[in-house]
């Protein structure tokens, strides 16, 4: 009998010291890789003082009037991801792509992400670099922040242009699971292995280098589960409830761009977006064929609605 239980716990130790023997590896393999990735970083943009931390901004174009443009969460190097909008919208505007703390090249932070918290750090930035007049446009949850952000500073926001932003009232807003569970992963180097399994999300996406499609990768693993998205994931419900309270002025001009897709997984997408829409007296929706972040596949047609939309829509003098 003691044989018999002996063997099994043999096995058992075996195990764990192979489990411990493979952590220990993928963790100092994690940690050199890491080093050797943001060390050979190709930098771009500059770098913006915001309550003692450095948020990174890229500024591209010299129009007469400006874009400013905000990321969808977890989003690796907004700059860069981008990047095939910008390119477009340059020919006729100043684009200013901001990557917020603990996004591309900014630095974390644990300063609690509310959208009121997001807000005032990307004006603090806009009005360091003196940009005090301009467009919104934000992909995913960005049209949640960007109610705040409008909301708090009417007088500097000239329209918003959503690319397949969310709303308030989307389902699932208010059951959004926290990642502090799972930090460890990350230092364990499970999160590499796990991103090596995972499919890649440019994968067969022609709009990017592969230098860029690289960048993003070493960008995305070294901001994963930092505290900046750990606290932005688990204040979710939070900001979305906080924007329900919120609408565009009657007479803003609000374009909002809508993945078919989208429309299958989330029961009325397209209807949220139209009653969204509905609430400005200048509220458009342009729905495109194509998954959520339509900007890697439809940014010749982002980019010409929204030059077409806001020369409709001139900034007011």
């Amino acid at each position: 009998m003691k044989k018999i239980i002996r063997v099994p716990l043999i096995v058992i130790g075996s195990i764990a010291a192979l489990i411990a023997a493979g952590l220990g590896t993928t963790t100092v393999v994690n940690a050199v890789a890491s080093q050797r990735e943001m060390a050979n970083l190709e930098h771009y943009g500059q770098l913006v003082d915001v309550d003692g931390k450095k948020m990174n901004v890229l500024v591209q174009g010299d129009g007469p009037e400006t874009i400013v443009m905000l990321p969808g969460l977890g989003t690796g190097a907004p700059a860069i991801d981008f990047a095939p909008v910008i390119d477009r919208l340059a020919s006729t505007h100043r684009v200013v792509a901001v990557e917020p703390l603990g996004y591309g090249l900014s630095d974390d932070t644990d300063v609690p992400r509310t959208s009121a918290n997001i807000v005032k750090e990307v004006h603090t930035a806009l009005g360091d670099l003196g940009i005090t007049k301009y467009a919104l446009m934000g992909h995913s949850i960005a049209g949640i922040y960007a109610l705040d952000y409008i909301n708090t500073y009417p007088s500097e926001v000239t329209a918003f242009v959503g690319i397949d932003s969310s709303v308030p009232n989307q389902p699932g807003s208010e059951s959004i699971e926290s990642l502090e569970s799972v930090r460890g992963l990350k230092s364990l180097g499970l999160m590499r292995v796990l991103d090596g399994l995972a499919p890649n999300m440019y994968e067969g996406v022609d709009a990017y280098t592969d230098a860029q499609k690289e960048q993003m990768a070493v960008l995305a693993r070294h901001n994963a589960l930092n505290d900046v998205a750990v606290s932005e994931v688990g204040l979710t419900a939070e900001n979305f409830a906080a924007a329900r309270a919120q609408s565009f002025p009657a007479d803003f001009p609000v374009l909002l761009f809508v993945a078919d897709s989208d429309n299958e997984e989330v029961p009325g997408w397209l209807e949220l977006h139209e009653e969204q829409a509905a609430t400005t007296t200048n509220g458009e929706v342009i729905s495109l064929k194509g998954e959520h972040y339509l900007h890697h596949t439809q940014s010749e047609a982002i980019a010409n609605d929204t030059i077409a939309f806001l020369s409709a829509h001139p900034a007011a003098k």
